[in-house]
């Protein structure tokens, strides 16, 4: 299955808000706080790899408390 680790920034105090939120997204795996250049590590996971580039696209990057994204998709 493609996997993808989906780094983001998010507004200031609204680290906990925005991991709720991701963490009901279909294709969400883990989903964690970090401390660091980034706010929150995602970890997504779906069936296909257009499905994988729909939910970061579509669901992740247009979360209103999210500035900005690094997106790294795994290979075997």
């Amino acid at each position: 299955m493609p996997r993808a680790f989906v780094l983001l920034n998010v507004d200031l105090g609204s680290e906990e808000e925005v991991l709720q939120e991701i963490k009901t997204i279909d294709g969400v795996i883990e989903a964690h706080r970090v401390y660091g250049v980034y706010d929150t590590v995602v970890v997504v996971e779906m069936d296909s790899t257009e499905k994988l580039k729909e939910v970061v696209t579509w669901k992740i990057r247009r979360l209103s408390k999210v500035r900005s994204t690094l997106t790294m998709i795994a290979i075997k």
